[in-house]
């Protein structure tokens, strides 16, 4: 047997064993999958916005807090990070009008990513919670109180909620809705086992003192949402997900600035994997799942594309030389009767493989539960699954490259 087909055997063996894993989970909590627990104690919340350069869309995240139904919200603290157009100015504006409940900041100097403003706002929070939206994030109104009582267990440190795509008019942002949906799906079935890895920008809630803990984000990181995740885990913290805690939020509506994104996310990530390299294997969930998950997600999203990119290269390079010393020669190289329609074990893999895929994207948009947007066309579920998660690997090896270049800009 050679290299390449023991390490295709690998790649399959454990694609399969992360996809079971993921199906077992579901079967036996699928139940509880926008199960909250009730909220029986009214925690004083503050809600930090970090906010630069959103003069077109902060004036409607401001309004969305307000129009939130948790009777907990005591103050939504709006940190302007030096803003070069008027954001400053129209937050200004919801301050005055909602004297004591809406606060605007302004950092001394620009901090160059949202980590810096979201510390800074901290500041100014007295509250026994702690909470952040991003500048073009839309919580439902009732998102906030369905994560609230995750809090009355006392190891909890933070929890989540479900990010929706908001601005759907171009092709790669629909595309961009299924992927949400999928990693919400994904994520609630990790948080079943304790496992969630990221708590997002668009709506997170942490316990103060846990913020406090950890000191905060980290500004050196990227991705600071996903090392502040793993700090908190790391210290013995629970993480939770409301898969019923919606958020909307706006994407990148062309290419150039999605890739961008992406790689920041991608290198953010690695930033993480390096700071706490040393708890693999050692250090609770984060050490024994979270850890080694997310290695070897992207190991085998790496791996995929190699195999992939070598047997379709392989299968070009033979029929071109085949093709050319046919025609040298004057000599057929391969007649009908020695073409071989038997599908291998590897290719057979391969597809059952993408199938399952397939449908585990099709459960994870039947568990959406969104009625602000029509389905999901057929044509968008297929692009995302056979094209749009083809690119995943290459984007990780471009941002493998970054970040040994040292990238540190958004």
């Amino acid at each position: 047997m050679d290299t390449l087909t023991v390490v295709f055997l690998v790649y399959t063996f454990l694609a399969f064993y992360l996809l079971f894993l993921f199906c077992l989970i579901y079967v036996q909590n699928k139940s509880r999958m926008y199960e909250i627990p009730l909220v029986t104690k009214q925690y004083a919340l503050s809600i930090v916005v970090p906010c630069y350069n959103a003069e077109k869309q902060i004036g409607e995240t401001i309004q969305t807090l307000l129009n939130s139904d948790y009777k907990g919200l005591k103050k939504i603290i709006v940190v302007d990070d030096c803003s070069t157009d008027n954001s400053y100015k129209i937050a200004k504006k919801f301050e005055k009008k909602h004297p004591g409940l809406v606060l605007v900041v302004q950092t001394p100097k620009n901090t160059g990513r949202a980590a810096g403003s979201k510390n800074y706002g901290a500041r100014f929070v007295k509250t026994d919670l702690i909470g952040f939206t991003d500048d073009d994030s839309r919580p439902k109104p009732n998102a906030i109180r369905g994560m609230i009582g995750f809090f009355d267990d006392s190891t909890v440190g933070a929890v989540t909620s479900r990010i929706l795509v908001l601005n759907r008019e171009k092709f790669i942002a629909r595309l961009q809705a299924i992927e949400y949906k999928v990693i919400a799906f994904t994520r609630k079935l990790l948080g079943f086992v304790g496992a969630i890895y990221v708590t997002n920008g668009p709506l997170s809630i942490y316990r103060k003192t846990a913020f406090d803990k950890v000191h905060g984000f980290d500004i050196k990181n990227l991705t600071e949402d996903i090392e502040i995740t793993w700090h908190m885990v790391a210290e013995g913290y629970k993480v939770h997900m409301a898969l019923s805690s919606s958020v909307y939020s706006i994407v990148p509506d062309n290419a150039k600035a999605w890739f961008r994104q992406r790689i920041r996310w991608n290198v953010g990530g690695m930033q993480t994997i390096n700071k706490y390299k040393m708890a693999f294997l050692k250090v609770g969930m984060l050490g024994s799942f979270i850890l080694p998950f997310f290695v070897l997600s992207w190991v085998l999203g790496i791996i995929g594309l190699a195999v992939l990119v070598y047997r379709i290269g392989r299968i070009f390079i033979i029929r071109y030389l085949s093709t050319k010393l046919s025609i040298e020669t004057q000599t057929a190289i391969l007649t009908l009767r020695e073409i071989n329609l038997t599908p291998s074990i590897l290719l057979f893999f391969g597809v059952v493989l993408f199938i399952l895929g397939f449908v585990f994207t099709l459960l994870a948009l039947a568990y959406s539960r969104e009625k602000e947007f029509k389905n999901h066309g057929i044509f968008s579920i297929l692009m995302y699954t056979f094209v749009y998660l083809l690119v995943y690997p290459v984007l990780l090896i471009v941002s493998l490259w970054e970040f040994i270049r040292g990238k540190q800009s958004w």
